[in-house]
Formats: C-alpha cells, structure tokens, sequence
C-alpha cells in the first residue's frame, strides 16, 4: 500500500532570517524612531515578543514581521495572530506564537474531509501529524492536489511519500 504524511513543520532558521531583517527595518524607520520598539525571538518557546509604546505602533511591527516571512517564503499563517496587545507600564507587550503541529482539531478536520471525499483511502491521526493510505498512488496524489486547495488555516506539507 502507498501512504504518505500530512505535516505543518516550520523552518525555524528562515523565520530567524525574517526577525532579523524586520529587526534592521525598524532601525531604519523613522516613524518608529522614538516608539521604543523592540522585537525578540525565543526559539525555544517559539515565541516572538514585540514591545512598543503604543498600540499603532504595535500593529506596525505586526505589519513588518508578516511582510518579511513572506518575503522569505514563509506562510504567515505559522503565526497565532489571536493574542491582543497588553499594557505593561508605559510599554504595550505582545507575543506571537509560531504553530508548528497539527493540533487535535485540524487534524480531526483533515480525516474527516479525507474520509468524506476519498472513500478509496484511509487517513489516520499519529501524534502531530496525519498519515494517509490507499493501493492507488493515482488517489493519493488527487487528495494532495485537493488539499492544497482547501484552507484549514495551518500550512500544510506532505512527506515520507512510500509506494
């Protein structure tokens, strides 16, 4: 039997890259010059946290982080935008997460529209990510090209392709 598995891995390096070009734009910005910006990478907790003076000034730095993951390939929807803006003293902080996973729910949406759409193959859920099975591998690769259409708000990557 064919299979394959349905992934959402992030490059940790690349959005190094794009924290760190962010980082030099808003040295160079003149808008943000006396804003008391700053932005940091926590690789560890995969966590970046932005501080600025002011909410306009934070929804700013959101601006420029997204714009340059996608100079850098990277889908922006890695980044859990949801967190509202927190006063902190004379500072506003926000954290953005980067997802990396497919949580329990997305991957339970995944099976089920395997399952709803391709009757022919088997989809099942192993820790944070989704393997699928069928005899065709004409089947298996429809089911990618139909999953690259649909939204199910991660990035999705397919892998360890085995006919």
């Amino acid at each position: 039997m064919a299979s394959f598995d349905i992934v959402s891995k992030i490059d940790l390096q690349n959005i190094d890259n794009a924290i760190n070009t962010a980082k030099k734009e808003l040295i160079n910005r003149y808008d943000l010059k006396d804003e008391m910006c700053t932005i940091e990478l926590d690789k560890k907790t995969k966590i970046i946290k932005l501080e600025a003076k002011q909410e306009m000034a934070m929804q700013t730095l959101v601006d420029i982080i997204l714009g340059k993951m996608s100079k850098q390939q990277i889908d922006v929807r890695t980044i859990d935008l949801s967190d509202e803006p927190r006063p902190s003293g004379k500072l506003v902080l926000k954290d953005l997460k980067i997802k990396e996973g497919l949580d329990k729910e997305t991957a339970k949406k995944i099976v089920s529209h395997i399952k709803g759409a391709f009757n022919k193959l088997q989809a099942a859920i192993h820790e944070d990510q989704v393997r699928v099975s069928g005899k065709k591998i004409d089947d298996l690769q429809e089911l990618i090209a139909n999953l690259r259409q649909q939204n199910f708000e991660v990035p999705l990557q397919f892998e360890n392709f085995r006919s």
